[in-house]
């Protein structure tokens, strides 16, 4: 059966088309939660994401750290943002909570970037599924991180449908948290539970 330009498994007793669905966690660690980035309401993603990651199982699930060295204060980043975050191997730099428990519960694969958006090296390509039908993106912080994570994973499956969870990420600032929410939504991103 062809979907989509593509040719798809067909599931013959159901007659269903099996699509292979991803979850990418988007920086869901200490410092964005309540730590030196942390913002009030951020911690109450944590049980609903990791319940997500659950029900997704294992191999479905991916996610992204931000990392930086002891020199961050004088990279591009640290100029414009100078509050240190999110340093390698710090308690800030792991991620929160119960999402961290069910992170290694499926087993997911991490990855760490040292700017907004993952860049996706033959590694990293080498880790990642060679064909996805549907990615949702959750976590932090929605006017940075996942609109970034969104627009890469959109270049890099061309023909995949990008989700974000309205309901599973947040901003500092709920003026850009709504903002960032309509621009990936001008840019194809399907935007559920708004």
């Amino acid at each position: 059966m062809i979907y989509n330009g593509k040719r798809k498994e067909q599931n013959k007793t159901k007659g269903s088309i099996c699509m292979k669905k991803i979850l990418v966690v988007v920086d869901y660690q200490n410092d964005f939660v309540n730590g030196a980035l942390g913002f009030e309401g951020a911690e109450r993603l944590d049980e609903a994401i990791a319940k997500k990651i659950r029900e997704h199982g294992e191999g479905n699930v991916f996610f992204t750290r931000d990392t930086h060295e002891e020199n961050y204060l004088y990279t591009r980043e640290g100029r414009n943002l100078p509050v240190e975050h999110c340093v390698k191997y710090t308690n800030g730099w792991e991620v929160y909570g119960e999402t961290k428990v069910a992170l290694d519960e499926v087993g997911a694969q991490g990855f760490n970037k040292e700017s907004f958006g993952l860049s996706i090296t033959h590694e990293i390509a080498n880790k990642l599924p060679k064909s996805v039908d549907e990615i949702e993106l959750v976590g932090l912080v929605s006017n940075i991180c996942v609109l970034s994570n969104a627009v890469i994973f959109q270049t890099y499956y061309p023909g995949a449908t990008i989700i974000v969870d309205a309901s599973l990420t947040a901003s500092f600032d709920p003026i850009l948290n709504q903002k960032a929410l309509d621009v990936m939504e001008g840019l194809q991103v399907k935007v559920i539970n708004r």
